[in-house]
């Protein structure tokens, strides 16, 4: 099986300590579902900085990532299948797929 990133774009941080156990029990019972698919539960991460040639800018780019996720599927449309139902989609963000290639 192959494996693949989820790279979170936007969402949001939860704004009360209710919303924020209501939004991490949303987290936690889709990775449940996912089960053995998961290689690498990942992490939220913080703020990013973009790195190019002509030096460093704050704020992680146009569409900055909020936080990723390993995971194993037969291939990046069944990947696609299992991100349809992660919770960043309530709160505005979103998915991207891609492989993970072996090198």
């Amino acid at each position: 099986m192959a494996k693949f990133i989820y790279v979170y774009h936007g969402g949001g941080r939860p704004e009360t300590p209710e919303e924020g156990e209501r939004v991490m029990a949303a987290w936690m019972n889709w990775m449940q579902n996912l089960g053995d698919a998961i290689v690498d539960g990942g992490n939220p991460v913080g703020m990013s900085k973009t790195v190019t040639a002509g030096g460093v800018e704050d704020g992680g780019g146009s569409n900055p990532v909020s936080g990723y996720t390993l995971v194993k599927a037969t291939d990046i449309d069944a990947a696609c299948a299992m991100a349809k139902g992660c919770p960043i989609f309530a709160s505005g963000g979103s998915v991207e797929v891609a492989e993970a290639m072996d090198m």
